[in-house]
Parts: C-alpha cells; sequence; structure tokens
C-alpha cells in the first residue's frame, strides 16, 4: 500500500499575486494595488494577473526572486532538497501535511500599507487585491487544520512589526531585512520545537553569501546588487548597505534563468549605479556586465528594474553603450522604474539629498530633466514616482512640482504620483498622507500626472501592443483599455478641474454615492469579456 503523503517539513510559498507573470509584462503587476471591483475579480485573475502553473507535486517552476534566495539560502546550510519545496499558494493541500513545519510566506503589501496601494485605496476605497489574497492565503483550509508556524518575509514585513497589526491573523514570526544569515538556524529550531521569537531581524548578508538560486524567478529577475545606501529617510532599501555581485555569480543566475525559458531581467535598486564604489558610476564595470550578460548563450533581450535618474545624467555616454548592447531602438524600447519624487530643491535637501548625487539638492530639477532626455535619447522609457504628502511639505514645494511635470511633458514616460507613508523608520510621530489631506494643488499635480500619462500612454501602448505579453487576453484587455479608458480617464480629470473646481475628495463621494458615474465604460466592458483557460 502507498504510503499517505505527509507533508514537506518547509513550505516557501507567497500571495496569488506574486504568483504571476502577469502574461510576461512584469510591471502590470502593479495592478494588484488597485481595490477591488475596478476589475472584477474573475477577470482580473484571467487576463491580467493570469497564474504560475504548477508542476504536479504543487511547486512551481518560478516564484518571486526573495522567495527563490530563501530557498538557495536553505539548500547552501545543508537542508535536503526533498525537505524544502517553493509552491503554488492554490496547491497548499498537494505540500502541506502533518509534518510541515514551517510556511515561509513572501509578501510585499500584506495589509496594503505601500504608497502604490495606500493611493489608490484612499481615493477609491476598498481593499486591494494582494492584501486580500494575502489574507486568503492565512486562512487556507490546509493551513487552519496542519498549522504550522507561520513566518512572513519580504518587503512589506515591516507592516506586521506592531503585536497589534499580526493580530487575529495567525503569524507566528515576522523577518524583517535580508533573510539569508537568520533563516538556516530558525527553521532549524522551529522544526527542533524551540521557541523562537515573534519579531526577527534580519542581518546584512555579506556578498559571499547571497546565494545562487537553483531555479528560476518570476520574469526572470536577476539580483545584481542589493540595498542603496543614499539614505532617502522615507524609504527602506535606500538605508541598506550597498553591495554588488559578482559578474560571474550573476551570469550563472542568468543560465538558470534561461534555461527555464526566461529572458533575464538585472534588478537592483540602482542598476546604473551596478560597481560603484561611492557615487560616481563605473562605466567599465557595468559596461561589462551588460555585455557579459547578453553573452550568454540563449539571452536574446535583457530587461532592468530601476535606476537612479542621478546616476543617469552623470554617465551618458554609458548609457548609450548599454542601450547599444541590448540592441535598443524606437520600437524596442526599455522600460524601468525610477524616482522622481519631488520638484522641491528645499524637499530633496532635508529628506533626499543622497539621491541627488553627485549633483547637489539644488539641482535636482535639471537632474531630472536631463536624465529624462538621456533616457528618450537611448529608448528608455522611465516610469517615475512623485511623492505627495512628504512631512513639511508646503504650497510652493507641491507648485515647483508641478512645474517640473510640465518640463518632462516633452519626454516619453509615465509619472505616477504617490502618497507619502510613514513607514516603522520614521520616529518622530509622522503619519502617511491621505486623500483627505490632498489640497487644491495637490489635486492639481495629481491630475496633471495623469493627463501626462494619459497622453504617452495613448502612443506608447499603441506602439507596444502588448508584444511582450504571452497571454491573448492580456492583449485583448490593453485594447480595451485602450479604447475606452483613457477616454473615461480623460472625462474625469476634466470633470474634477471643471466641475468640482479640484476638490476630488468631493467627485469621489458623489462617484460613491451613485451621484455621478465613474468609468463606467470600462468596467462594463471586462464584465462583458468571458475569460478562457
Amino acid at each position: 500500500m502507498k504510503r499517505q503523503f505527509s507533508g514537506y517539513p518547509i513550505v516557501l510559498t507567497a500571495d496569488r499575486t506574486l504568483m504571476s507573470e502577469y502574461g510576461g509584462g512584469i510591471f502590470l503587476g502593479f495592478s494588484s494595488v488597485v481595490p477591488e471591483g475596478l476589475v472584477p475579480e474573475p477577470i482580473y485573475f484571467s487576463v491580467f494577473c493570469p497564474p504560475i502553473h504548477p508542476r504536479a507535486d504543487g511547486s512551481v517552476p518560478v516564484s518571486p526572486c526573495g522567495t527563490r534566495k530563501i530557498e538557495a539560502a536553505l539548500l547552501d546550510a545543508g537542508f535536503r532538497r526533498d525537505e524544502v519545496i517553493v509552491a503554488h499558494p492554490e496547491h497548499l493541500s498537494k505540500v502541506v501535511g502533518p509534518d510541515t513545519k514551517v510556511l515561509g510566506i513572501t509578501e510585499n503589501d500584506p495589509l496594503g500599507m505601500g504608497p502604490a496601494t495606500s493611493t489608490f485605496t484612499s481615493i477609491f476605497g476598498g481593499n486591494a487585491y494582494m492584501q486580500i489574497k494575502f489574507k486568503e492565503l492565512l486562512n487556507d483550509p490546509v493551513v487552519k487544520r496542519y498549522r504550522p508556524h507561520i513566518i512572513v518575509g519580504g518587503p512589506g514585513a515591516w507592516q506586521l512589526c506592531q503585536p497589534e497589526a499580526r493580530e487575529g491573523l495567525g503569524i507566528d514570526t515576522v523577518l524583517v531585512g535580508e533573510g539569508e544569515m537568520v533563516v538556516p538556524q530558525l527553521f532549524r529550531d522551529i522544526i527542533a520545537g524551540k521557541e523562537v521569537p515573534r519579531l526577527v531581524m534580519g542581518e546584512v548578508t555579506p556578498i559571499e553569501r547571497i546565494a545562487k538560486v537553483r531555479d528560476a524567478a518570476v520574469d526572470g529577475i536577476v539580483e545584481i546588487a542589493r540595498g542603496c545606501g543614499r539614505g532617502c529617510e522615507f524609504c527602506v532599501p535606500t538605508m541598506a548597505k550597498y553591495r554588488c555581485r559578482t559578474i560571474e555569480d550573476i551570469v550563472e543566475d542568468v543560465k538558470v534563468t534561461v534555461r527555464a525559458g526566461r529572458q533575464p531581467l538585472l534588478h537592483a535598486e540602482d542598476v546604473v549605479r551596478y560597481g560603484a564604489n561611492g557615487w560616481a558610476v563605473n562605466e567599465d564595470r557595468l559596461t561589462s556586465l551588460f555585455r557579459a550578460v547578453k553573452a550568454v548563450e540563449g539571452v536574446e533581450r535583457i530587461s532592468i528594474s530601476h535606476f537612479a535618474l542621478a546616476s543617469v545624467a552623470s554617465c551618458p555616454d554609458a548609457i548609450r553603450e548599454i542601450s547599444g548592447t541590448m540592441g535598443l531602438s524606437e520600437e524596442n524600447w526599455l522600460g524601468a522604474q525610477t524616482g522622481v519624487e519631488t520638484g522641491s530643491p528645499s524637499l530633496m535637501q532635508h529628506y533626499m539629498k543622497g539621491k541627488c548625487k553627485p549633483f547637489s539638492p539644488e539641482e535636482w530639477p535639471d537632474v531630472v530633466v536631463s536624465g529624462f532626455r538621456i533616457c528618450q535619447e537611448n529608448d528608455w522609457v522611465p516610469c517615475g514616482t512623485i511623492i505627495m504628502g512628504l512631512p513639511g511639505e508646503t504650497e510652493e514645494d507641491v507648485l515647483a512640482t508641478i512645474d517640473l511635470v510640465h518640463r518632462l511633458r516633452e519626454y516619453r514616460s509615465l509619472i505616477v504620483p504617490l502618497f507619502f507613508v510613514a513607514t516603522a523608520e520614521f520616529v518622530n510621530g509622522e503619519r502617511s498622507f491621505e486623500a483627505k489631506d490632498m489640497t487644491p494643488a495637490h489635486t492639481r499635480l495629481f491630475l496633471d500626472c495623469w493627463e501626462h500619462n494619459l497622453d504617452w500612454a495613448r502612443r506608447i501602448l499603441g506602439q507596444y501592443g502588448g508584444r511582450s505579453l504571452k497571454n491573448p487576453l492580456t492583449r485583448v484587455a490593453i485594447n480595451v483599455i485602450l479604447r475606452f479608458g483613457i477616454v473615461e480617464a480623460s472625462e474625469v480629470i476634466r470633470m474634477c478641474r471643471k466641475e468640482y473646481d479640484y476638490d476630488i475628495q468631493r467627485m469621489m463621494a458623489d462617484g460613491r454615492d451613485g451621484k455621478i458615474r465613474l468609468f463606467p465604460l470600462t468596467v462594463k466592458a471586462f464584465r462583458n469579456m468571458r475569460p478562457t483557460a
């Protein structure tokens, strides 16, 4: 008689929104911050966020990069392959059993407190899909039945530091920060039945201890550096020590990525600063990295996740060489995230002077414009973020940011306005910015950013056509957005300006009360679509 399966001792997973490659368009992952109801759940999870298809045993061929790092750290520390599995959150019944001692969950925004999530939910109301799916994961019947020790880590773990934040969720331990140095012993202690802390602070991982992955990350993400060191007061990653992995280790991860049928997406807080010692870009080492990755057999395209505008503005020749190595063109462009944050030199001086290096805070607006210009000349399309509501922000500061957004209008880009979020790193009583705090100047900035985005989205997405998206339904959805969404959003912006005199709170309240109709055509179009397998 076949022995009944009793579960893996260690199961690693992530919520459903993180276990998707978004049809090959990883930056569509930002859609997980949109409140439920704006796009009906059946459509959202079949069109925008299709699932990673698990193997027969419940494991996944790709997973979040952080999950892969923890898996590799455990294996390097001596855990056996049959003791550790990275599993799909909707197939836990195949991997969790009475012998399962640890369920490790990677999470980006467990309580919906992140800047993007809080911006949209504060304006539209409701809960974001990532927050919803995280709680569904914690309440999975097999988890409730066998009750393994639940550890939550990842970029959003800071939201769970306080005991009251974890109350009622069933979380046993929260790991904040880097996990490679502490996870092996922590897991051994749990398996041995020892008592472990409710809150564990990670340790800085020496560069030689950052493990090479065994299996690929979603959409081919390959970590090339960790930390930032620029010291922006609002941002946890920028406070972490900056370290670069060796080109040899990166190439090994790229080979794993290619074997999994993915193209590499190089990830760091600032890819352009790879190999730098201080603020000056190390152009030789940077360009050598891209040449080495491009030389790996099977690599056809290289993408990147983030870059700093100050770095780009300081090395136009290196950007030109990288673009040539990647074979970029007006039709074959590169998109990546960057931080604009504000057009106010005084706010930069107070909160983010390290972000300006090697330039000064007074030069920041011109640095941003220069960075966008260099990007356009080299077929990079920045997705920039703006932070609204920094503590002490004045109307003059907001107007300076509006002026900067207008200066960027000619450059192919997206600019996303986000609310300031007070994380645990703030100790002076600052609170997060909310929709109710928006002044007419804030609303004007918010609308100017979205007018910029609608103008460029029409051209970018029209040219892009969803070329990298594997899911045909996702391509259909993009066409639906082009046909309906831009028109509707433009009308909402006009309404807010002309009929509500920039009072966005009153307009959204009228929308919730049914006094006006917001986004009716897009929602109707989504609901008329029929998801297929």
